[in-house]
């Protein structure tokens, strides 16, 4: 077992991550830059390093200066978290030169997966069912038209090294498809330095559903069932849920299994997510497949009693796993709480919380890095907390997620707590009746 972990992350996961190897009786060092010198995983490691100015470029994303702090601390492993370096092959790889076990993805899997044409191709060999679309980076225009026709309108083109909804349009009619290729390459090459694109059938009607997986260094894999993860604001998820209301059990056995066979294809090592959009029929296509713990990741160990923490740290040592599939025995949802103005068209409000008080009881978990006094920095990604609960049931959950934000205090910022508020409210919410175009109607009362 490793007898000292640095955790190349920030934040709520990085904290998350400290708790855990403390547990187990694993040191830990905590990394941060200048803005993050009061944070809370700085407090608790055992050890912490500052590797840069705010800038993640200059802090977080530098891969020396990460290196550098494992070695001078003599830390055996590198946890990444999410985010940051979590899905970077070339960090993956760096750790393995230095002999640094990366608590994650090899390279070769990231690169196999982190690659969006590269993993459909992937998955159509695995047979797993693929959005019906190009099997690979499209060469040109004249290739992408011909491709629209023999696919059907609507379509949707997306960047091949995309995320966060970057690089993506769909694309209703054969008239608009020139301004939308030209638009995504552009803002593909503008976000990622590349501007390679492919595209899919558009699925109307669509939910986000994931399976998690985890896979040991032996070829095995199993599930942890799915997360519904379908309430999104430009393709940035605000609440997920598990067990989904969509869900059957016969599709929950079939997307279960699609999932593990695709990790068992690729021999896949550590925890990960196998994503699926699902349509009005409850036809499940592969999406994209994350090589990392989910930001989501706290309601499906709520559900199955199981710290996936701990079995990334397991696997990564060369621990085998059971191999038996896990089922949700309760009902978990989590409110991803921003520093945002949700009155705003929910614009980052970065600053000082004057105030910050925490729900509690039973079912009630807090995973935050943020206390009163604390300092949001502008640098970074403006989630501040994850508000998880979890009950008997989905309507037990709805009644405690609203009296836990009902007792949840934040001063001195805005925050996304009244839209989480508005939503447990929401009558297609409530009945299980969303898409991931819920929002594109959604709009908050004063």
């Amino acid at each position: 077992m490793f007898k000292k972990i640095l955790i190349a992350n920030r934040g709520e996961i990085a904290l998350r991550v400290i708790r855990t190897c403390k547990e187990m009786g694993i040191k830990t060092v905590a990394v941060y830059s200048k803005a993050d010198e009061e944070s809370l995983h700085v407090r608790f490691a055992d050890e912490a390093v500052c590797i840069g100015p705010a800038p993640s470029s200059e802090s977080y994303l530098k891969m020396p200066n990460i290196i550098a702090a494992a070695e001078i601390t003599n830390a055996d492993a590198i946890h990444p978290g999410y985010g940051f370096l979590s899905e970077n092959a070339k960090f993956s790889n760096l750790c393995e030169e230095h002999n640094i076990k990366f608590i994650g993805a090899t390279g070769k899997m990231i690169d196999q997966m982190g690659d969006k044409a590269n993993a459909k191709s992937t998955m159509i060999a695995a047979g797993v069912p693929c959005v019906p679309g190009s099997e690979g980076v499209i060469k040109d225009f004249e290739e992408c038209e011909k491709l629209a026709v023999e696919t059907g309108y609507p379509v949707m083109l997306k960047a091949s090294a995309g995320g966060g909804g970057k690089g993506m349009r769909a694309v209703w009619k054969q008239e608009d498809l020139k301004e939308a290729w030209d638009s995504a390459r552009q803002e593909s090459k503008a976000a990622f330095g590349n501007d390679d694109m492919y595209m899919e059938k558009l699925i109307e009607e669509p939910r986000h559903i994931e399976i998690q997986i985890v896979g040991d260094s032996y070829g095995k894999a199993c599930h942890l069932s799915e997360r519904d993860c379908s309430v999104q604001r430009r393709h940035q998820k605000l609440t997920e849920e598990t067990p989904s209301p969509f869900m059957t059990d016969e599709l929950r056995e079939a997307m279960g299994n699609a999932a593990v066979k695709a990790a068992e294809y690729i021999k896949y090592e550590g925890a990960g997510t196998v994503e699926f959009l699902v349509d009005k029929h409850r036809n499940f296509y592969f999406m994209e497949m994350n090589t990392r713990i989910q930001v989501e990741h706290p309601i499906t160990e709520e559900v199955v009693n199981y710290d996936l923490i701990r079995e990334q740290i397991l696997v990564a040592a060369g621990v085998p796993i059971s191999g038996k599939n896990y089922y949700p025995k309760l009902h978990s949802i989590e409110c991803r709480i921003n520093a945002e103005d949700p009155h705003n068209n929910f614009r980052p409000a970065p600053g000082k919380v004057t105030t910050f008080h925490a729900p509690g009881g039973h079912g009630v978990r807090m995973d935050t890095h943020v206390y009163a006094g604390y300092m949001i920095p502008p640098n970074y990604d403006s989630m501040i907390a994850k508000l998880i609960v979890t009950a008997q049931t989905r309507e037990e959950a709805i009644n405690k997620m609203k009296r836990a934000l009902d007792e949840f205090v934040i001063e001195g910022i805005k925050t996304t707590i009244p839209f989480h508020r508005q939503l447990m409210d929401h009558p297609d919410y409530v009945a299980g009746n969303y898409t991931t175009k819920f929002m594109e109607d959604f709009e908050m009362k004063a």
